[in-house]
C-alpha cells in the first residue's frame, strides 16, 4: 500500500475541494476514464457514515467507493452496467484489511435496484456519466447511460435511477452525487443543474453543493486552441451534491426549493393567445 498521498490526506472543511495529486494508496489507480479521486470517496464516507454501516455505489466504475469502504470498515455494495467495470472492481478489492467489513459487486442497472429493500442503505455515493462525454461501453451496450446522445433522454433515464436511490436510502441519511457540465456548439450546458433539479423532484433535500476542481483533464490540451478562437473557457470543475432523504414525519416546508420551481416555470413556453 502506498502511503505517500494517504499521509497527506486531510479531511475537507470547505465547499471547494482541490486535489492536484490524486490518491494512489491501496489499489487505487487513475487508469479508468472518468473515475473520481479517492480523496472524494474518503471525505464523503468519513463525514456521512459510521463503521459497520452499508454504503452503496450503483455506478461503481473501477471501484473507488468500494475500495475506500473496505479501508474504512464500511460494508458496501457496488453495481455497474458494464462487465469490464465489475471485473476491475473485483480484482481491486482483493487486498487484506484489519477489519471485518464486506464488499460485494455485481452487474446491475441504477434504474432497477429491485434486489435492494426500501430504506436499507446508510449512505449512497456515486459518479454517473456526464451524458455521452465518455462512452464507457463504446456503444456496445445500449443500456449504458453513456450511450445516450440526447441530453433530455439522458436526464429522463437518469431520473429513474435517482428515484431508485431515494427509495433504497434510509430516511435522514445521505446520497452524494458527483456530476459535471458539458458544452454543445460552443455553449455551456449546465448538466449538473439539470441533475440537481431531478434530484429535488424525486424528494431529496440539498445538504451541500461542493465545487471540486479538475486537473490534467483529457480534453484540456485538445480544446485550448478552440477556446481561444471561439472565446469560451475550459470547464475545470465538477459539482458534488450531497442530498438528504427527509424523514416521513418531517416538516419539509422550511427547505423546499421554491427558487428552482420558479426557474422551471420560467422555462415553460407561454401559452399562445388568439389574435
Amino acid at each position: 500500500m502506498s502511503n505517500r498521498t494517504l499521509e497527506q490526506f486531510r479531511a475537507e472543511r470547505t465547499t471547494v475541494w482541490d486535489f492536484p495529486i490524486r490518491g494512489d494508496w491501496a489499489t487505487h489507480k487513475g487508469d479508468y476514464r472518468g473515475n473520481f479521486a479517492p480523496q472524494i470517496a474518503r471525505n464523503v464516507i468519513l463525514n456521512y457514515s459510521g463503521e459497520g454501516e452499508l454504503v452503496l455505489d450503483p455506478m461503481c466504475g473501477s471501484g473507488t467507493t468500494l475500495i475506500e469502504a473496505r479501508l474504512l470498515n464500511r460494508n458496501a455494495i457496488g453495481y455497474d452496467i458494464n462487465q469490464n467495470a465489475i471485473d476491475i472492481t473485483q480484482e481491486r478489492l482483493t487486498f487484506s484489511v484489519a477489519n471485518g467489513s464486506q464488499q460485494r459487486v455485481a452487474r446491475g442497472d441504477v434504474r432497477n435496484l429491485s434486489t435492494l429493500a426500501e430504506n436499507s442503505m446508510d449512505l449512497i455515493l456515486t459518479h454517473p456519466p456526464y451524458a455521452n462525454i465518455v462512452k464507457y461501453s463504446d456503444n456496445k451496450n445500449p443500456d449504458d447511460l453513456s450511450s445516450i446522445t440526447n441530453i433530455h433522454e439522458f436526464l429522463d433515464e437518469l431520473e429513474k435511477g435517482i428515484r431508485e436511490l431515494y427509495r433504497v436510502l434510509k430516511p435522514n441519511r445521505y446520497c452524494a452525487i458527483l456530476i459535471g457540465d458539458t458544452r454543445k456548439g460552443q455553449h455551456y450546458v449546465p448538466l449538473s443543474h439539470f441533475v440537481l433539479d431531478r434530484c429535488l423532484k424525486a424528494g431529496f433535500a440539498l445538504k451541500e453543493e461542493i465545487i471540486k476542481t479538475q486537473h490534467n483533464t483529457t480534453y484540456a490540451a485538445r480544446w485550448t486552441g478552440a477556446a481561444r478562437s471561439y472565446r469560451f473557457y475550459l470547464i475545470m470543475h465538477e459539482h458534488l451534491f450531497v442530498f438528504r432523504k427527509p424523514r416521513a414525519d418531517e416538516d419539509f416546508s422550511r427547505i423546499r426549493h421554491s427558487v428552482l420551481r420558479e426557474k422551471r416555470a420560467a422555462y415553460r413556453a407561454p401559452k399562445s393567445s388568439a389574435p
